[in-house]
């Protein structure tokens, strides 16, 4: 496994992490996810991604669980949380100094630790102004509840807001973003952070690799019983692959999928490696409801080698989405 440094601090994560949305609480109990957790440290595996709203606070419950019994040295991996959705009432959403403080506390009870390392706003509050989010969230970091602070799908304005704003009052600035970024999502990674990058060195923890399963070719003749498209909690999932653009973008996997397979590797692994390739990428989290998907997953880092220009040229002819650069930004 490697470890690439999130953003500009001197944290180093796995380039391929582990998460426990939509699987733990609906799909997975203690024990599975324990296997699945394992399975991913043994390859390597340093980073696991969580939430406060994953399975109405379930995902935490468990993996703090899985964590217990797995006994492994603090120091040896990094959790995440992320705060915004914490419960009905009108102060358990949001990113207030309220829900920002109450949050993180519930957050690590519900985990069974002293702190996690990164703790991320699920998304932007537009009913927050952002100082008080800035200020909540240096005050978590300066009271050891989390390590670093960072956002998740915030536009790239708001973030350089954040930043601003904490160098200005002498706070603790974020460190990184976890945005959605795929084969068929690009510009926002690829685009719009770019300015990020090169003056905060913005660090990138992403999520749906696989477009939600699309990329991995399974729902490339429908939607599978066993599949996350088919739970009732997820029907806008199937929903979104039953639409027209979803069937475009299925018509391109299955384009894709004979590179793939000359690769000697799974769709899944050659849209992992793809993801991998962007130095701007410092963790793909990925996800499993088994271990065997964690053991293919992992195998996906083997992959990204192969991926030479001219690979990367036939992909990017099949794909036909590369995002236009502004005229006034030039790719460093």
């Amino acid at each position: 496994m490697n470890y690439r440094r999130l953003g500009s601090s001197g944290l180093k994560v796995s380039e391929l992490s582990f998460g426990a949305w939509v699987t733990f609480g609906d799909q997975m109990n203690v024990d599975l996810a324990l296997e699945c957790m394992q399975a991913a440290w043994d390859a390597g595996v340093n980073f696991f991604d969580n939430a406060e709203v994953y399975a109405n606070g379930q995902a935490e419950l468990i993996m703090g669980q899985a964590l217990k019994r797995a006994g492994w040295p603090r120091a040896d991996y990094v959790v995440s949380t992320k705060i915004f959705w914490g419960g009905p009432g009108p102060n358990a959403q949001g990113l207030s100094r309220k829900h920002v403080v109450e949050g993180a506390q519930a957050a690590l009870e519900r985990l069974q630790l002293d702190y996690v390392d990164l703790i991320f706003c699920h998304r932007p509050d537009y009913d927050t102004p952002i100082e008080e989010t800035v200020r909540a969230m240096s005050h978590v970091i300066d009271r050891g509840w989390a390590l670093y602070w960072g956002t998740s799908e915030w536009s790239a304005e708001q973030i350089r807001q954040a930043y601003e704003l904490a160098y200005r009052l002498n706070l603790t600035p974020p460190v990184m973003e976890q945005p959605q970024y795929h084969m068929f999502h690009r510009d926002r990674v690829e685009v719009e952070y770019a300015p990020l990058y090169r003056d905060f060195g913005l660090g990138t923890t992403i999520w749906s690799p696989l477009a939600s399963g699309l990329l991995t070719g399974k729902y490339n003749d429908g939607i599978p019983e066993d599949s996350r498209g088919s739970l009732e909690k997820y029907q806008w999932l199937r929903q979104r692959f039953e639409s027209d653009e979803a069937r475009a973008q299925i018509a391109k996997v299955k384009q894709l999928m004979p590179v793939a397979a000359e690769l000697g590797c799974t769709m899944a692994q050659l849209a992992l490696a793809w993801c991998l390739k962007n130095p701007h990428v410092s963790t793909v989290i990925t996800g499993a409801s088994r271990p065997a998907q964690v053991v293919e997953n992992m195998q996906a880092r083997e992959v990204v080698p192969k991926l030479t220009a001219e690979v990367m040229e036939r992909i990017a002819g099949i794909l036909d989405n590369e995002p236009a650069q502004p005229t006034n930004f030039r790719r460093a």
